[in-house]
């Protein structure tokens, strides 16, 4: 019976937020033809089928579509494989090659925003503006909304609506984050959901590092 790990990517300092991931370590147990399905079920915003723990190939499924690369499924799959397998200096989403490194409770990945599903960002003028949301102006499926919380130490708030993913609000939303920081062009801590926090830099190139802390939540049999 395949095995799930369910974590919480980009908890805050006291362990608030952080957006649920499951992630089989053994992928292989789950037969392709069922992943989407399975993912549906669980209804996390994405879960993650390593095929190749040794290599780092894995595969990502939003509750509607398979996604070439995703922020928070390659952090907390970093960081679990460095718990549970061994680490890997590589994962291997379709997209392509992703450094990883995990620090204790942290994991960080260097991505390409190129790869990023084609997020929209709008920047309201405060930060309560983007807490009064309910929901992303109508005919907006892929988008996410900001405001410096401090623009001078680069602290952000944020929310983001992915609908076209079948996710109605994220809670932390890593892809997202490296294409707000590739907008930007300078480091950046994001405040998101109900108490995720997600850090970004600028890396080599166009490249950006996402990062953030990682919990256990659970482990279950499906």
């Amino acid at each position: 019976m395949p095995e799930l790990h369910v974590l919480r990517v980009f908890t805050g300092v006291g362990g608030g937020g952080g957006n649920p991931l499951g992630v089989f370590l053994d992928g292989g147990a789950v037969a392709e033809r069922d992943r989407q399905r399975v993912a549906a079920e669980l209804g996390f915003s994405e879960t993650v089928f390593v095929d190749r723990p040794d290599t780092g190939e894995i595969r990502i499924f939003t509750p509607a579509v398979e996604l070439p690369f995703a922020g928070h499924p390659t952090v907390g799959t970093a960081w679990l494989l460095a718990r549970e397998r061994a680490t890997v200096e590589l994962l291997r989403p379709p997209a392509g090659e992703v450094p990883a490194r995990v620090e204790g409770n942290e994991a960080f990945v260097t991505a390409d925003p190129a790869w990023a599903p084609p997020f929209e960002w709008e920047h309201l003028p405060a930060p309560e503006d983007v807490d009064a949301l309910d929901g992303p102006v109508a005919g907006h499926d892929l988008v996410g909304y900001w405001s410096w919380l401090d623009e001078r130490s680069g602290l952000v708030r944020a929310r983001v609506f992915a609908l076209r993913y079948g996710i109605p609000e994220d809670e932390a939303t890593g892809a997202a984050a490296i294409l707000l920081c590739a907008l930007v062009g300078r480091p950046i801590e994001i405040r998101q959901g109900s108490g995720s926090v997600l850090h970004a830099r600028p890396g080599d190139g166009l490249a950006v590092e996402l990062g953030g802390r990682v919990e256990l939540e659970e482990v279950r049999q499906l």
